[in-house]
């Protein structure tokens, strides 16, 4: 039994059933023994890999990007430019070093980075030493100018309501405790906690599943209000869906492989499917222009990932230009992360 298994069994006993944001909130931020708060969970050696860390090509599309919405603003003399959920800073270095040559970009920009692990905070001030970067806690720190936000990876990691269709009706799942275990159960819903969820799936049949993430609709409303205030642009890059398709997307991940949600909180990562058709309506009531969701393949071939592809193989050994080949197919296949991923893009 994990430290926080112990502090959530002791919440449960206190005050009653937790719903699952509630719990994925405790698992994932607990000031001592969340797993977002006190660990490094990328690469090899930890539970997961992100796009940034397969190819610096990922990296480098992201900085044509940003160099191509900086230029749509009219090139202004001073900008915003802030990643949320950076990991090592590895993305941010790529893009900023595919930068390097775009004239008055570096001299304009200010980097701001929102993070909130300190052991990864440690770590991008270490990558991206050469760029002073500026840690804030929430984008209303960040002063008021022109701005591109970016957000890879950064949404699935917050915490959901899990609401499921039975026999008679709609009910929320809460963890509680059944014997020595964590166990899921249900509870009745309200009215107005049932026109959460979307007509689409309101008459489902029982097993219907629909989650919906109260912490995403607030950070994108204030992202969106930061864009519109400022002009702006972000990017957000994430696994998830336009509609939902009814079935359960929260999973946990530890050491590359599946884990069970409810076993070692605070030790295996918990993630959701972000759902980006509310991402977009939270910034159309900002005022603000959404692009249509595409997947990342089409979106990192837009950019011209397989003309940087073929440039570095040029001057590359054989095994590293097969390095090359096979990094470009995971990150744009659509029967890999070019179409589990999506791309969409807010504008003022």
């Amino acid at each position: 039994m994990s430290p926080l298994d112990k502090i959530i069994r002791q919440i449960i006993a206190a005050q009653g059933a937790l719903s699952l944001a509630a719990y994925m909130e405790l698992a994932l931020q607990n000031p001592d023994h969340g797993y977002y708060r006190v660990r490094e969970p990328l690469g090899r050696e930890g539970d997961f890999v992100t796009a940034p860390e397969i190819s610096q090509m990922f990296g480098e599309m992201i900085g044509v990007w940003c160099a191509e919405a900086w230029r749509e603003l009219g090139a202004p003399d001073s900008f915003v430019l802030i990643e949320l959920g950076a990991g090592r800073g590895t993305m941010m270095r790529d893009a900023l070093r595919a930068t390097a040559k775009v004239a008055g970009f570096h001299a304009a920009k200010k980097l701001y980075l929102i993070e909130s692990n300190q052991v990864l905070r440690d770590r991008q001030r270490e990558t991206l030493a050469d760029y002073a970067p500026q840690f804030i806690d929430d984008i209303v720190q960040a002063p008021p100018m022109p701005v591109l936000i970016l957000a890879n990876e950064f949404f699935d990691a917050l915490p959901v309501r899990q609401f499921e269709k039975t026999f008679r009706g709609w009910g929320e799942r809460m963890v509680t405790v059944e014997g020595d275990a964590l166990a899921l159960s249900l509870r009745p819903m309200t009215d107005a906690e049932t026109a959460l969820i979307p007509a689409v799936l309101r008459e489902a049949s029982p097993g219907a599943v629909f989650e919906f993430s109260p912490q995403a609709q607030h950070i994108m409303r204030d992202l969106s209000r930061a864009v519109a205030a400022n002009q702006g642009a972000m990017l957000i890059i994430d696994y998830g869906f336009v509609a939902p398709s009814g079935a359960p997307t929260v999973q946990a991940v530890s050491r590359h492989a599946y884990a069970n949600i409810l076993e070692r909180p605070g030790k295996v990562d918990l993630t959701a499917h972000v759902d980006f058709t509310s991402l977009g309506q939270a910034a159309h009531h900002a005022g603000l222009n959404v692009s249509p969701v595409i997947g990342q393949g089409e979106f990192l071939r837009n950019l011209g990932i397989a003309i940087r592809a073929e440039s570095l193989k040029k001057q590359a050994t054989p095994d590293q230009a097969a390095a090359i080949d096979e990094a470009l197919l995971r990150l744009t296949d659509d029967a890999q992360m070019g179409g589990v991923f999506k791309v969409m893009e807010v504008r003022a």
